[in-house]
């Protein structure tokens, strides 16, 4: 006789992904409430994870997140939800951050003003006073100076914005706004009354497909004359920048470049727009900041094809870059400027489709060596002080094709520069908004994007002590990043500039905080053999974050730091 399995009768809630909201159960979107329809439409964008913290403007959306396939994060600041929004976007496409009104909506600015000007697809959600709440003489809490004052502040740091009062609007709204964001790959916001989140559409609405087209004329116009430089040109290069990552236009980029045989190089902003062990890779060009030989080569050039590329500061090594207008195709996804003529509405992809099927010529130019010696094998010196030189070298030695390198501002950006990206879109730093405290939070978004990528990010002490805590995120969630802090006592990139003891902060000891929180593995480096002993046990450990409090002499610095150092002295 067979026994029967006995069947529990307890209740197991399933995992958010697989909860069934309201929507899925059979609801057509047409008939949708308006928080039901707003979390739809993130679904079908692709979101599947919102970063914030609770607010009680914001509640009644949290438990209609709670029911819905989006699982919700809770961050341990506004900043942070918003920092990890924005690194989720550059892995997925479109990240999510919903904060209450007020202090939770002002606390998120930062992060999305860096979102902006780096152009990446981050919604802003944020709850706000019920409309039948707010009267002339109501002082409600968290609201400053009157109810328009938050979305007036989002609206200069967004492509678009709504606040949805009106049932008859709010859902042509979302969907208006929604556009924009996917459109123009920058943030935009999005102000919930609380006591809305129910209302039912007024009439018929469905979520309708907007498809931006290249004006024709002026596309087959900037190709023709893209196309009669570079067969006027025997030295061109191809400048990929950052919107080559967030228009995923990656393989189209490579395609070109085989294609004729162009040699690539990146901005610091679009680092691993392309597998950096491609042999057509040059390297990073930042100008009189980078390395000599690959300024050299890229400046030689007699055409620069600048893709995606935004000629910034930090882009252009403080703008010594020595370029000669009449040479330059600048293709965005604003304009295309050919030597001095500006053509609009042309989509960034079709340019560079259109330029794939031309008939470009075959050029033959060798690459210049490699010559620094964050290239050379590495092998741990025992008992001699880890320098920042050596810890890169190290760093470049370890990486692979699942592991995305993070990297806050200072030497954690100028110095991994160089490191060899093996796969596209690894590399993700706040390189052109400079925002300290961007990466440990940004750790948080990429797992939560892409389970199977391994973070390791890279910070200096400062950055660290701003959002370093949100490694409590990490060990709630189950996450394994590898977090580097250089720890050097200090804002060591405004010492270049300027020293003074404002550039002094507390020295933590940072290798502790896995007993304060319980969780995670701390290590103290000092010397090379602390280095790669902490390394090899760091990626061992997949259970829980790991911690490397590497003491780097204040002094020492990268060589592209100390030349940034001396070109922003001479500004202030």
């Amino acid at each position: 006789m067979t026994r029967k399995k006995k069947i529990s009768t307890a209740v197991r809630k399933a995992p958010s992904s697989q909860r069934p909201s309201r929507w899925e159960a059979g609801r057509d979107s047409d008939t949708l409430p308006l928080g039901q329809y707003l979390i739809r439409r993130l679904y079908d964008l692709g979101a599947r994870h919102i970063f914030g913290i609770p607010g009680d403007y914001v509640l009644g959306f949290y438990k209609l997140l709670e029911n819905s396939p989006l699982e919700l994060v809770g961050n341990t600041t506004e900043l942070a939800a918003g920092y990890a929004a924005d690194a989720y976007a550059r892995i997925r496409g479109i990240g999510v951050a919903c904060v209450t009104y007020g202090v939770g909506g002002f606390s998120i600015v930062n992060a999305v003003a860096c979102a902006y000007a780096e152009e990446s697809p981050v919604v802003v959600i944020s709850g706000a006073p019920g409309l039948r709440e707010r009267g002339p003489h109501q002082y409600l809490h968290h609201v400053v100076r009157s109810f328009e004052t938050q979305r007036e502040v989002f609206r200069h740091l967004t492509v678009a914005s709504a606040a949805l009062e009106d049932p008859l609007t709010a859902f042509r709204e979302i969907d208006r706004v929604l556009f924009a964001c996917i459109r123009y790959k920058r943030p935009v916001y999005i102000e919930l009354p609380r006591d809305v989140i129910e209302a039912t559409p007024l009439y018929k609405h469905c979520p309708f497909p907007e498809k931006p087209r290249s004006d024709p004329q002026a596309l087959e116009e900037a190709v023709a004359e893209a196309l009669a430089m570079l067969r006027q040109s025997s030295r061109p290069i191809l400048l990929a920048g950052v919107e080559v990552h967030r228009f995923e236009l990656q393989d189209l980029v490579v395609q070109l470049a085989e294609k004729a045989q162009i040699p690539i190089t990146s901005t610091l902003l679009g680092k691993s727009a392309i597998k950096e062990s491609h042999p057509l890779y040059v390297g990073v060009y930042e100008a009189a900041l980078g390395r000599p030989e690959v300024t050299k080569f890229v400046e030689d050039s007699d055409c620069v094809l600048a893709l995606g590329t935004y000629l910034t500061d930090m882009e252009m090594g403080i703008y010594t870059q020595k370029f000669d207008e009449s040479r330059i195709i600048l293709a965005t996804s604003e304009s295309v400027r050919i030597r001095f003529h500006h053509y609009q509405g042309i989509l960034l992809e079709d340019f560079l489709r259109a330029l794939c099927e031309q008939d470009l010529p075959q050029y033959d130019r060798s690459l210049p060596e490699a010559r620094d010696p964050i290239y050379a094998p590495w092998e741990a010196k025992p008992d001699t002080p880890i320098t920042i030189r050596r810890l890169f070298q190290k760093i470049n030695s370890i990486l692979d094709d699942n592991m995305v390198v993070i990297a806050d501002i200072g030497d954690s950006l100028f110095a991994a520069s160089d490191l060899t990206i093996h796969q596209k879109t690894e590399f993700i730093s706040p390189a052109y908004y400079t925002s300290m405290g961007f990466a440990v939070p940004a750790a948080i978004g990429v797992q939560c994007a892409n389970r199977k990528l391994r973070p390791l990010v890279l910070v200096g002490d400062g950055a660290f002590q701003m959002t370093g805590m949100e490694l409590s995120t990490a060990v709630r969630l189950g996450f394994d990043p590898i977090v580097v802090v250089i720890n050097n006592g200090g804002y060591q990139t405004e010492r270049f500039i300027m020293e003074g003891k404002f550039n002094d902060i507390l020295d933590w000891n940072y290798h502790r905080l896995p007993d304060l929180l319980g969780s995670g593995w701390g290590f103290e480096v000092k010397t090379e053999t602390d280095l790669e002993k902490a390394l090899r046990a760091a990626l061992s450990n997949r259970d829980t974050f790991s911690l490397l409090n590497v003491r780097i002499p204040p002094d020492d610095v990268s060589p592209a730091l100390r030349r940034l150092g001396r070109r922003l002295q001479r500004r202030v």
